[in-house]
């Protein structure tokens, strides 16, 4: 009995070790047609993305990781803690400032968006199952391309065909990068069209904001987000979330941020394939 018992546990590990998730990473893809790119040096040479993927999984969700950096700089890095999990990950690297200024690198967020929009099912994904994520400036690119629709119109796409948006200490009025350009005091409260505030809608992707403990935050990063919460919530947007990671500072929130993305993709994408019969 012991003997069979044995045999098929060995069986068990077996199976399960050959099912597990084989990944593949492709980098440096252009996300601008070559008729553009072609025209400009920089987007050219900057405005590229790294694809990571499952290979044997069909349906997958995939998460649009905007890296951080103010707008003027950061890495475009494929965040390790988002690795394994049984999804794919985009991750864009933007023209920056002073090279550019406003809306350029908001419309290279958009253009990467539609890149995956265009080409997530030829690798086996879901195009209903796109979430938009990104720490700090990275943030507010997920939050301006999902809630002003007109950025993805260019691209035929609607931004409710986002499944979520989950920006990580993203700024919810005029970024400081946008104020500093047009000569507005970095402390000085903007919210113009470059704003995530003013295009709140009752419509949007579900939502989901994560900040760093309100103390510990740069500048006032909660108090905008607990703004955008709020006032999605007056407009009976009908899936906001607020998540405050007490103890944690603006850089240091980004570590358990992960840890949240991923329980939201799961919550949401299992919700879109219920609904969608997917």
């Amino acid at each position: 009995m012991l003997r069979k018992h044995l045999s098929l546990i060995l069986i068990l590990v077996f199976a399960f070790s050959f099912a597990q998730t084989e990944y593949k990473t492709e980098n440096n893809i252009s996300y601008y047609p070559e008729n553009i790119s072609n025209k400009d040096a920089y987007i050219n040479s900057q405005c590229k993305l790294s694809f990571y993927y499952p290979t044997n999984v069909k349906n997958f969700s995939t998460v649009i990781w905007f890296h951080g950096g103010g707008l003027t700089g950061g890495n475009n890095e494929l965040p390790k803690e988002l690795l394994n999990e049984n999804i794919a990950v985009v991750s864009v690297a933007y023209r920056l400032a002073p090279k550019v200024k406003a809306p350029a690198y908001i419309e290279d967020a958009a253009a990467a968006t539609a890149w995956v929009f265009d080409n997530i099912e030829k690798f086996g994904g879901n195009k209903n199952l796109i979430f938009q994520s990104g720490h700090s400036a990275g943030g507010y690119l997920a939050m301006m391309i999902t809630l002003d629709k007109k950025y993805l119109q260019k691209y035929k796409i609607d931004a409710d065909q986002i499944a979520g948006l989950v920006p990580f200490s993203g700024q919810a009025i005029t970024h400081f990068q946008i104020r500093k350009e047009k000569g507005i005091p970095e402390l000085q409260p903007t919210i113009d069209e470059y704003a995530p505030l003013f295009h709140v809608r009752k419509y949007a992707s579900p939502i989901v904001l994560i900040t760093g403990d309100r103390n510990l935050e740069l500048f006032g990063r909660y108090e905008e987000n607990a703004y955008l919460a709020r006032m999605l919530e007056l407009v009976k947007h009908p899936s906001v979330k607020l998540l405050e990671e007490d103890g944690f500072d603006h850089v240091s929130m980004a570590k358990p941020g992960f840890h949240l993305l991923l329980k939201e993709i799961r919550e949401i994408s299992k919700k879109v394939k219920t609904q969608k019969n997917l």
